[in-house]
């Protein structure tokens, strides 16, 4: 991946054009990978999907890496935007169950579960993608530990980010098993997942 824009490509997408130019090369991204899988997710199948040259797209996401993280950072960004005031109330005037609950919610995308799927395959395939992977989840569950400790003033930094482990242990990997990939969800397997997390997030 290169050490200048690494997740989220060239400076270029600072501008309105190449910002939705930026957009429409990640459509195409995610498009593959739910359509025909990680293996099919080469930077020529991006650029003929979108109907631009190889180097066009390299101008914007100079290589492989670089572009399987840009589709997680704007995958990520999109659940943030959902979750962030969740997140955000560090008193109790928002039920903790709340965040457990809406995550699952999400699951129910089936092309979101599968784009994840598709990543975390990958992600055991190719070491450069499996950096760009743990560095999103690190990310994901700093969010979670900072919702930990707005609820526990008291906890250590080092005891929150345990939790927030656990949490997303918990909540990503039951992704697996409410989608129809492993298994099918279920009323009570997912009141007994909300339970457990929001134990962890502190009622």
């Amino acid at each position: 991946m290169s050490e200048q824009q690494s997740s989220v490509g060239r400076g270029v997408a600072a501008t309105d054009k190449g910002a939705r130019r930026r957009a429409q090369l990640l459509d195409a991204a995610e498009q593959i990978l739910i359509e025909h899988g990680h293996a099919q997710l080469t930077m020529r199948a991006v650029a003929d999907a979108a109907e631009v040259r190889l180097g066009h797209l390299q101008y914007y996401f100079p290589g492989h890496a670089d572009l399987v993280a840009a589709v997680l950072d704007r995958t990520m960004q999109r659940s943030m935007q959902r979750l962030a005031p969740l997140m955000a109330a560090a008193d109790h005037t928002v039920d903790a169950s709340e965040l457990p609950r809406m995550l699952l919610a999400e699951q129910h995308d089936s092309n979101l579960v599968r784009i994840y799927a598709e990543l975390w395959a990958l992600a055991g395939r190719d070491t450069a993608v499996a950096s760009v992977v743990q560095a999103f989840y690190r990310t994901y569950e700093a969010y979670v530990a900072a919702a930990i400790g707005a609820r526990h003033p008291g906890l250590s930094e080092a005891a929150c980010l345990v939790k927030a482990r656990v949490f997303t242990v918990l909540v990503e990997g039951a992704a697996l098993f409410r989608s129809g990939i492993a298994a099918t969800a279920d009323d009570d397997t997912d009141a007994a997942i909300i339970a457990t997390a929001t134990a962890l997030l502190g009622e």
